[in-house]
């Protein structure tokens, strides 16, 4: 089986490059970026507007390539790929939920950005707290984690 896809668009950020990039949108509250939509797909965009947040679907372009286990950003210890948020995934697909700022045509200002400036984006899903949002019982290796999250920064590892 073959499985493409086709890119609908542009994301527009300040981050030139993997490293120094926030690496969740959570870190990430002051930046601002622009999504491009193709202008093909730009009637798709109806009625986004009515919604507070989005989540962005977009090709991970620069990872070097998969490893089915890494060191993640926050933490020492090797972990399975599937129990991270690594980019190194085997189809580098990443997933970004944004606030929707405000609509200009075929473009997207967001906030909360986590991208790299030029990345391919595939999709765009409205955010809806009632089906996108569960109290977690367990974290995994996050649940001590999660607190250095506001200040951790892709190293470059994944892309270099």
């Amino acid at each position: 089986m073959n499985i493409s896809y086709k890119q609908i668009g542009i994301i527009r950020t300040s981050f030139k490059e993997a490293k120094g990039t926030p690496i969740q949108p959570v870190a990430s509250a002051e930046s601002e970026g622009t999504v491009e939509l193709f202008e093909e797909y730009s009637d798709g965009l109806q009625d986004i507007e009515g919604f507070s947040h989005i989540i962005l679907i977009f090709h991970m372009h620069l990872v070097k390539e998969p490893k089915l286990k890494v060191i993640p950003f926050l933490d020492t210890q090797e972990r399975g790929i599937f129990a991270t948020r690594s980019p190194a995934r085997p189809n580098p697909i990443g997933f970004s939920v944004v606030k929707l700022l405000k609509i200009c045509d075929n473009k997207l200002i967001v906030r909360n950005i986590d991208i790299i400036d030029n990345t391919p984006l595939l999709d765009i899903k409205p955010f809806v707290p009632a089906f996108d949002v569960r109290e977690a019982e367990r974290t995994g290796w996050f649940e001590k984690k999660q607190l250095k999250i506001q200040t951790a920064r892709d190293d470059g590892r994944f892309t270099e």
